[in-house]
C-alpha cells in the first residue's frame, strides 16, 4: 500500500538527525540555542500527527512503514521529544559539537522506534541509538569513561546482533515485517526478539552495562541517557510483548535487585542508575500482567519515570559540576552549600518514592493496582516492598548523608553553576508537581481503555502509614546507611574475570607461541646463515668437486667457491617456508 506523502510522512526524528547534522556546523554564539528548536519542531510535528500509517513504501518482497502513529507511540514520542528538549536546557552552557551532535541523533533514534511500522526501520534507529549513546559516554575523556564506553557499545552490539536474528527468525516464519503483538508461544525467533529487546530494558541478568556506564558518562549526557534507551526498550515491550508472563518475573526481580545495590552504593549517580533497573521493573512487570489498567500503569509510568529521573541525573550533575565528584561520603553536608539543587533533587526523590501528589505517585500505584485486581497478591506485596527500598536510599539515605551529616575529611570545594542547569531542573521538577496534582492530564492520553481513581482515602492512608514506618525504621537504624567505600560487586564480575580468562587464552597464549615459534625460526636461520659463511668441509667438498681438509675450510684467507654461498641460502630459504607453515 502506498500512502500519499506529506509533511507527516516525515519521520519525526528525521528531524532529530537532521539537527544532528546542522547543529554542529553552526557558530559558536548560536549552536546551544539552534539546538533546542530541533526538538521544539518535532514535538509540534508528533502533536499533530493523527493515527494510521503516514509513509510506507516496497522493499523487495516486504512493505516498510517508517511512520505508524497510535496513541501508544504518541505518547513515547511526546515525553522523548519533551526530554530532548530540556536537556537541550540543561546543556545550554556546553560548547562541544560531538555531545550536541550525539543528543540530538540519540532523541532521533527513540523516536524512529517509537514510530516504526516495519522492523527494518526499527532496527535502524535502534542501532543508531548505541552508536550515538556510547559517544556521550566517552565525551567525557576519562579512562574509566573510555573502558566503560567500550564495554557499553560491546553489550549493545550483541544485544543488536540478538535483535536482528530473532528479526530474521520472525520474519522467515510469518512472512510480515510488522512490529506487531507477538504469542509468547511463536518459537525461538519471538523469544531471541524478547533478548534483543530485553537488553536494551536492562532486565537481569543482562543490566550490568547501565550502572557501569551512565555514571561515567558527561554531565549532561547522563541526563539524556537515563530518559531514551530503556524506556525505548519499555515501549518494545508494551507493541511486541503484552502478556508474556516471564515479564511478571522478570520485572519484580529487577523492582527488588535495583533497590538493593542502589541501597549499597557510594556514588550518587551509581544509585540512580540502579534505580534506572527498579524502577523499569514496574513497567516490565505492568506490561507482563498485560491487563488494560496493567499496561496503562506501565505507560504511565515510563512517562513519569523520565520526568523524575532525569531531574534526579540533572541534579547528579548539578553536584558533579559544582564539587567535582558525586561520592556520598565525599558530599556529606555539602548539598547544603547547594540549597537549590538540593530541593529541585528532593522533588525528585519524593516523586520516585510515590509521595501523594507528585507523579511517581500516580503512576507506580496504577501498576500496583493492576496487580491486585489481576489477584496477583505475591506480585503485588514485592512491588510495594521495592517501592519501600525506593524511599530508603534516595528520600532518606541521600539527603541524610548529603544534607545533615557532617564530613569529617573538610568537604568539598562548592563552585557556582551555570543558571540553565538550574531551569532545566526547576522546569522537570514543576511538572513532576503538576502531573502528581492533576494525574488526568496525563490519563486522558493513555493508550489502554481502562480507569483509575489515585486518591482515594485507602490509597493515601495506605501510603501515608508505609512511607511513615519506613521513615522511622530509617531514622533508628540511620548510622547503617552510611555506605562503605568499596566497590560492590554486581554480575558484571563474571565477565570482567573471564575477559582476564580469554585473554590469556586467546591474546596473550597464542601471543606467547608466536613469538617462541619466531625465535626458534629466527635462530635456526642465524645458524645456517652461520653455516653458508662458514660451511662444514664435507659441504664445500661437495661444491668444489674435491676433498677439503676442516682447516682448509675455515682458513680465513681462503677463497670460498661462490656455489657453497647458493647451497646455503637455498637452506635457510627452506627452513623459512617450515617456519611460516608451521605459523
Amino acid at each position: 500500500m502506498n500512502v500519499e506523502w506529506t509533511l507527516h510522512s516525515l519521520p519525526p526524528g528525521v528531524l532529530m538527525l537532521l539537527g544532528a547534522v546542522i547543529v554542529p556546523l553552526l557558530p559558536k554564539a548560536v549552536r546551544a540555542k539552534a539546538f533546542l528548536l530541533f526538538p521544539l519542531g518535532a514535538l509540534a510535528l508528533l502533536w499533530t500527527l493523527p493515527d494510521g500509517v503516514h509513509a510506507s513504501f516496497a522493499w523487495l518482497h516486504y512493505t516498510l512503514e517508517p511512520v505508524r502513529a497510535d496513541a501508544l507511540s504518541r505518547i513515547f514520542g511526546v515525553i522523548f521529544a519533551f526530554i530532548a528538549f530540556a536537556g537541550g536546557i540543561y546543556a545550554l552552557h556546553i560548547d562541544d559539537r560531538r555531545q550536541q551532535s550525539a543528543a540530538l541523533a540519540y532523541a532521533g533514534g527513540s523516536l524512529g522506534v517509537t514510530f516504526a511500522g516495519d522492523w527494518i526501520t526499527f532496527y535502524f534507529f535502534w542501532e543508531l541509538m548505541a552508536v550515538a549513546s556510547t559517544v556521550l559516554i566517552w565525551a567525557r575523556g576519562t579512562k574509566a569513561s573510555d573502558s566503560a564506553g567500550l564495554r557499553y557499545i560491546v553489550f549493545h552490539i550483541v544485544g543488536g546482533a540478538l535483535l536482528l536474528g530473532g528479526i530474521a527468525l520472525h520474519v522467515g516464519a510469518t512472512g510480515s515485517l510488522a512490529v506487531a503483538p507477538l504469542a509468547d508461544d511463536g518459537g525461538i525467533g519471538n523469544w531471541i526478539l524478547l533478548a534483543g529487546v530485553g537488553l536494551n530494558a536492562a532486565m537481569l541478568p543482562l543490566h550490568a552495562w547501565l550502572p557501569d556506564s551512565y555514571p561515567k558518562a558527561t554531565v549532561t549526557g547522563a541526563a539524556f541517557l537515563s530518559a531514551f534507551t530503556t524506556k525505548t526498550a519499555v515501549y518494545a515491550l508494551a507493541r511486541v510483548f503484552p502478556g508474556w508472563e516471564i515479564l511478571v518475573v522478570l520485572g519484580v526481580a529487577m523492582t527488588l535487585f535495583g533497590v538493593v545495590y542502589a541501597f549499597l552504593q557510594n556514588d550518587l549517580r551509581g544509585i540512580f542508575s540502579y534505580h534506572i533497573i527498579s524502577q523499569v521493573g514496574y513497567m516490565v512487570t505492568g506490561i507482563g500482567i498485560g491487563t488494560q489498567l496493567a499496561l496503562n500503569g506501565a505507560v504511565a509510568h515510563a512517562f513519569s519515570h523520565i520526568l523524575y529521573k532525569a531531574l534526579l541525573f540533572m541534579a547528579g550533575g548539578a553536584v558533579l559540576q559544582a564539587t567535582g565528584t558525586t561520592r556520598l561520603t565525599d558530599l556529606a553536608g555539602a548539598m547544603r552549600r547547594m540549597p537549590a539543587v538540593f530541593w529541585l533533587y528532593l522533588v525528585g526523590a519524593v516523586s520516585i518514592s510515590g509521595v501523594p501528589f507528585f507523579n511517581g505517585f500516580i503512576s507506580k500505584s496504577m501498576v500496583v493496582s493492576g496487580a491486585l485486581y489481576d489477584q496477583r497478591y505475591p506480585v503485588m506485596w514485592l512491588l510495594q516492598l521495592a517501592a519501600v527500598g525506593t524511599f530508603l536510599s534516595i528520600g532518606l539515605k541521600v539527603p541524610f548523608i548529603t544534607w545533615f551529616r557532617e564530613n569529617l575529611t573538610g568537604g568539598v570545594q562548592v563552585a557556582r553553576l551555570p543558571a540553565n542547569m538550574t531551569a532545566a531542573m526547576g522546569l522537570l521538577a514543576a511538572l513532576c508537581l503538576l502531573f502528581g496534582v492533576y494525574p488526568d492530564l496525563l490519563y486522558r492520553y493513555l493508550p489502554f481503555d481502562a480507569a483509575y481513581e489515585p486518591y482515594t482515602v485507602a490509597h493515601l492512608v495506605e501510603s501515608v502509614q508505609l512511607l511513615g514506618m519506613t521513615f522511622v525504621a530509617f531514622f533508628a537504624l540511620r548510622a547503617l546507611s552510611v555506605p562503605s567505600v568499596g566497590v560492590v560487586l554486581d554480575v558484571d564480575w563474571v565477565y570482567r574475570r573471564s575477559a582476564r580468562l580469554l585473554r590469556a587464552v586467546f591474546l596473550e597464549g597464542p601471543g606467547r607461541l608466536f613469538q617462541g615459534t619466531e625465535h626458534l625460526v629466527l635462530s635456526l636461520a642465524r645458524a645456517l646463515s652461520e653455516r653458508a659463511r662458514h660451511p662444514a668441509p664435507w659441504l664445500l667438498s661437495l661444491a668444489a668437486g674435491r676433498p677439503i681438509t676442516r682447516r682448509e675450510a675455515y682458513s680465513p684467507d681462503r677463497s670460498r667457491p661462490q656455489s657453497a654461498y647458493l647451497v646455503g641460502s637455498l637452506l635457510f630459504f627452506f627452513a623459512l617456508l617450515a617456519g611460516l607453515a608451521l605459523l
